[in-house]
């Protein structure tokens, strides 16, 4: 498929999706938003592909919805009768489409990540930044809510009292903030080579039996919810998901034997 506001490579087994509006800091607009649900679905379903990394071109990952084509002009344009009646609306599809990958996703935050941006880099299973990244949740300030998985993404991941201080204050957060509360997990040594190191990170995560790492991501966001016989049982079905590629489960303890790199091939 063809894209124009987002770009879609490859790199071996990583799949690198960038946000490509850069004029605009990549503001999420609805054809961005297409687009990166395409290209996520075809990312799922492309079994070379074991990790996906999401960017944004230019100097910023994402600012947010695009406001600017609301007012009086907008009536002008009457959405398909599928988007009117989508519960989820458009900016919420984005958190739909991520979460459910099956893939680790990992965040390359190149500079500010605002609003629904914050929310598509929390939606993604880790994040890397560098000293330029800038977190702010920002929906008060512009008399909204928070929306596109904010408050599902942000309190998982710092813990409720944390989150509230985020979305209450609306203040910026900076590398370093992000990296102490548990917004980053790493932080690249310039913003020049945070695209290497993210593909490092992405390379060291993939390096894995693809179908052992997809069960692992989707046993472990399953039992975020659930008590703990449950979360017994979905271990269960995980295991057995897991060991669904006999190659790889013959690879894994042939390659110990022998003291050597294993070959994973997912099957």
């Amino acid at each position: 498929m063809n894209y124009e506001n987002v770009i879609l490579e490859r790199e071996g087994h990583i799949a690198v999706l960038t946000l490509n509006r850069p004029d605009v800091l990549n503001a999420l607009n609805k054809d961005l938003q297409d687009e990166g649900r395409a290209a996520c679905a075809e990312i799922e379903s492309d079994d070379s592909i074991r990790v996906l990394i999401v960017t944004g071109a230019g100097r910023g990952f994402c600012a947010g919805a695009d406001l600017t084509g609301r007012g009086a002009d907008s009536d002008a344009k009457i959405a398909p009768q599928s988007d009117r009646l989508d519960e989820f609306g458009w900016v919420g599809r984005q958190a739909v489409s991520l979460y459910r990958m099956t893939k680790p996703t990992i965040a390359a935050v190149n500079g500010v990540a605002v609003g629904a941006g914050m929310s598509l880099a929390l939606a993604c299973d880790m994040r890397i930044g560098s000293d330029l990244t800038r977190f702010k949740t920002t929906f008060l300030e512009r008399s909204l809510s928070p929306d596109s998985g904010m408050s599902f993404f942000l309190p998982r991941i710092l813990g409720y009292s944390r989150a509230m201080d985020l979305i209450l204050s609306s203040r910026m957060v900076d590398s370093n903030e992000a990296y102490r509360l548990g917004l980053l997990e790493r932080i690249a040594e310039s913003p020049e080579s945070l695209m290497d190191e993210a593909l490092a990170y992405a390379n060291e995560v993939g390096r894995w039996p693809p179908m052992a790492l997809r069960s692992a991501k989707r046993v472990t966001q399953r039992n975020q919810h659930v008590d703990l016989e449950q979360a017994l049982v979905n271990e269960s079905f995980g295991l057995n998901f897991a060991q669904r590629a006999p190659h790889d489960v013959v690879e894994s303890r042939l390659s110990w034997e022998e003291k050597r790199d294993p070959e994973f091939t997912g099957t």
